[in-house]
């Protein structure tokens, strides 16, 4: 079967591979165009999406690669035998060979938290994952519409879904992400995140219960017990940072130490 498509490559600010890069604009109903300043990511999606020509946009990032050779026929065929939905998600998947020690949180993360079966994807339909994500052209206009360069605004782009009712079908057909941080710079940016959920709450524009962090401070307040716990594992901080470094990160803890930052913004109001 005949598909109409088009394939569209922004660089949003990156100096690598540029020269190899500007070969794309020579292979059919294709575009690269490369930007000179970081415009952030929600940004540069918005912008391609105005830019599109057709109703269904299927985003990869730059740092996954598909897992099945069938990948767009397994996206095509959803789309075909699904018509009411509005967003289709695939899944992520990492490799399965251990990566070097300063980037074993990140992967353990990815392995426990992002790679989950379908099966477990829709027990929370909406949490999604946009590295791999294919979605109707005006829903993701009308739900992407927080264009600040945050840190974590995927679950910003889950809570808008649930607040419109987006009709969201989960398939296996997931990508391998490679891009994995090291440690220190993964811990950055799980604290920004972090941030990013409370100055969105502060503003209304995020529901207080959407993530598992919002849901365990909540619990936490109902039996007055978030200043024992912060006081708590204030004390731990330190050997938790040094195990986030290690050959074997506890992401339990790991969860602690983002949950504790979390409950200091929340009690900190000019935070």
């Amino acid at each position: 079967m005949q598909v109409e498509f088009e394939i569209k490559v922004y660089d949003d600010g990156s100096s690598q591979f540029q020269l190899e890069n500007e070969i794309i604009n020579d292979f059919p109903f294709s575009t690269y165009i490369k930007f000179q300043e970081n415009r952030g990511r929600t940004a540069i999606r918005s912008l391609m999406a105005k830019e599109a020509k057709y109703e269904w946009l299927l985003f990869l990032d730059a740092d996954v690669l598909p897992k099945n050779v069938d990948f767009i026929k397994r996206y095509f065929e959803a789309i075909l035998g699904n018509k009411s939905c509005d967003v289709i998600f695939g899944g992520i998947s990492y490799e399965k060979e251990k990566p070097p020690q300063e980037k074993m949180l990140r992967w353990k993360y990815g392995l426990a938290r992002e790679a989950k079966s379908v099966t477990e994807r829709k027990k929370e339909k909406y949490f999604i994952i946009s590295q791999n994500l294919a979605v109707k052209k005006h829903m993701f206009l009308n739900s992407n519409t927080l264009l600040e360069n945050y840190y974590g605004l995927d679950n910003f782009f889950s809570n808008q879904l649930k607040r419109m009712d987006a009709k969201v079908l989960h398939i296996d057909n997931p990508i391998i992400h490679f891009g994995l941080e090291a440690n220190t710079t993964f811990i950055q940016k799980a604290l920004k995140a972090v941030e990013t959920t409370v100055i969105l709450e502060r503003k209304g524009m995020m529901d207080p219960d959407m993530r598992p962090i919002q849901k365990s401070y909540l619990n936490l307040e109902r039996f007055h017990l978030l200043n024992i716990f912060n006081t708590v594992i204030s004390k731990y901080k330190p050997k938790m940072e040094r195990n986030f470094n290690s050959k074997n990160p506890n992401l339990l803890w790991f969860d602690l130490y983002r949950l504790n930052y979390y409950i200091e913004l929340k009690q900190n109001k000019n935070a």
